[in-house]
């Protein structure tokens, strides 16, 4: 079943074309991932379906729900969550503060209930700290908690940031480059928790260079240049087709 689909989007700053004439779906606990040389258009797509930049034209639906014109926390609010390709922990803040506030969505509290600390916002409170707590066990964070963000490692924060995503329930999680700056074993690691964030039935939309970790995780991948599509299949596929070869290493190398 289709969750969310993209047709015939087109995006430009000024006079330059940065996505032109997109089309794809993403399918309930699917992984797919997208991937091009860099420009291609990628980032921008991402940043249209969280509505963060709003297209020209085109059409985006979660569940035949049309996005268009919708602000990025309504769009959050309807089950999309997302990381970022440069880290966005609030680094002054604890890690647990951090994943917090992705519960924000779903707490049941108003500003009477945390001005006269009520029953039900204690009782939200509670809830709140459990599932950041939860979260992090479920990335497998194992720096200090309690701490400042910006104290962890990188390859933690990057953590962090997924279980930031997770707190707030998404069907559809964004990841933007997850294993960029990452080495070997956490590489390995960052595709296992891949993996299981699609078993808990939460679709994937991946944005990666590395094409080891794209091709292993990947049930389908979309191929971005210059804005535009050009393949889209299994990875198996994908590996093969002469115009994914041409745009990531020239016409020369086809030849």
């Amino acid at each position: 079943m289709t969750l969310l689909r993209i047709e015939d989007l087109r995006l430009s700053f000024g006079g330059l074309l940065a996505i032109d004439g997109l089309c794809f779906s993403v399918g309930q606990a699917e992984i797919v991932s997208v991937i091009g040389p860099n420009g291609a258009g990628k980032t921008s797509a991402f940043n249209c379906v969280t509505g963060f930049y709003r297209p020209a034209s085109g059409q985006i639906t979660l569940r035949g729900k049309s996005l268009s014109g919708l602000r990025p926390s309504a769009i959050a609010s309807l089950g999309i969550a997302r990381t970022f390709q440069n880290l966005r922990l609030f680094g002054e803040l604890s890690v647990l503060d951090n994943v917090r506030a992705g519960t924000h969505l779903w707490l049941r509290q108003n500003i009477f209930d945390a001005l006269l600390h009520t029953p039900r916002y204690r009782r939200s409170e509670r809830e709140c700290t459990q599932a950041a707590h939860h979260w992090l066990d479920f990335v497998g964070l194992r720096g200090d908690r309690y701490g400042a963000a910006r104290n962890l490692p990188y390859g933690e924060q990057r953590r962090a940031e997924i279980a930031r995503a997770l707190a707030r329930r998404p069907d559809l999680l964004l990841l933007d480059e997850p294993a960029a700056g990452l080495n070997h074993g956490e590489k390995a690691e960052m595709l296992d928790l891949i993996r299981r964030i699609q078993a808990l039935g939460v679709a994937i939309m991946l944005i990666e260079h590395d094409m080891g970790l794209v091709m292993e995780v990947s049930e389908r991948v979309v191929v971005l240049n210059f804005g535009r599509e050009i393949a889209d299949g299994r990875p198996e596929d994908i590996r093969r087709d002469p115009a994914v070869i041409e745009a990531y290493l020239g016409s020369d190398a086809h030849a």
